[in-house]
């Protein structure tokens, strides 16, 4: 996640508060995914941005997960998604979100 990006989650957390802050991710990896939910949880883990050592711990997900895409109308999600979820390894992603959020989600 790029610095401006760490700088708007942080201070729309610090305008709004943390327990009404959702970050939807779409990176194409788990890996990528990972790295930037990390940031928004537990800190940037880089250390290089406005989140170093900011435990933020908000809730993140990926829009190829199903708690996404079961509170989006269908037709929307397979027009605009649809196609990406045909050439993700959408189960690795699943499972790096899942573990970043068991590890650093408060809410």
């Amino acid at each position: 996640m790029d610095l401006e990006n760490q700088k708007r989650v942080k201070d729309f957390t610090e305008q709004y508060g943390a327990e009404n802050i959702v970050v939807l991710l779409g990176a194409a990896e788990a890996e990528a995914a990972g790295l930037a939910a990390e940031t928004v949880t537990g800190g940037d883990p880089t250390f290089a941005g406005p989140l170093a050592g900011v435990s933020l711990g908000l809730r993140v997900y990926h829009v190829v997960e199903p708690e996404f895409k079961g509170e989006v109308d269908a037709d929307v999600y397979e027009e605009q998604i649809g196609m990406m979820e045909m050439v993700l390894d959408v189960d690795s992603i699943i499972d790096e979100m899942k573990e970043i959020r068991d590890e650093f989600c408060k809410f």
